[in-house]
């Protein structure tokens, strides 16, 4: 199983404002490190979780569906499945009969139930599903503890810049975050 982006996040879910407020930061001179500072905390945070905060499309690649037909999306929450292509014995695809599919997709994970499962003559990422993931547009959709994750650990970050090199972050993650950010955290048992 294999996912990728398909397009990078149209904005950010804090704006430079709220982190400059939450930051106590009045000039504009940090505002590139700021910036850059919210986008590894976003990443750290759906990278930990599973979640994209967000909405962005991506690509799901399975070598073949699984036998109880639920799939699990590694990403979520999941608005809409566009389409589930396979491909045949010459390697050219079709779409997918999805009549009857189930997307439960505020499940942590989310599932997607198909009633006939696509048959592939590819033995490597034979299948495709092209879904929507995300809280929504702007970040006034993501969930306000989540948010306060971000800026919590944005703070943190944002004191370690002279101590931890950009590529070394996230160095920490901040005194409360993981209470914060686990009613979202995907549990194994």
């Amino acid at each position: 199983m294999t996912l990728a982006e398909l397009a990078p996040p149209a904005g950010e879910p804090l704006t430079l404002a709220e982190a400059r407020a939450h930051l106590r930061v009045d000039d504009a001179a940090d505002d590139p490190l700021i910036a850059d500072l919210i986008t590894t905390v976003r990443e750290h945070l759906e990278r930990t979780t599973g979640l994209v905060l967000i909405a962005r499309a991506f690509r799901l690649y399975l070598d073949d569906w699984p036998e109880g037909r639920v799939l699990e999306i590694g990403r979520g929450p999941v608005s809409s499945v566009e389409t589930i292509t396979g491909y045949d014995a010459l390697g050219a695809p079709f779409e997918a009969d999805m009549t009857g599919f189930v997307l439960d997709g505020r499940a942590c994970p989310a599932r997607l139930f198909l009633p006939e499962a696509p048959q592939t003559a590819r033995a490597i990422n034979g299948i495709e599903i092209d879904f929507t993931a995300g809280f929504g547009m702007t970040g006034a959709e993501v969930p306000a503890s989540l948010k306060r994750a971000l800026l919590l650990h944005l703070a943190l970050l944002h004191a370690y810049r002279g101590a931890v090199s950009p590529g070394d972050q996230p160095a920490e993650v901040p005194a409360g975050y993981d209470r914060l950010v686990a009613p979202f955290r995907r549990m194994r048992l």
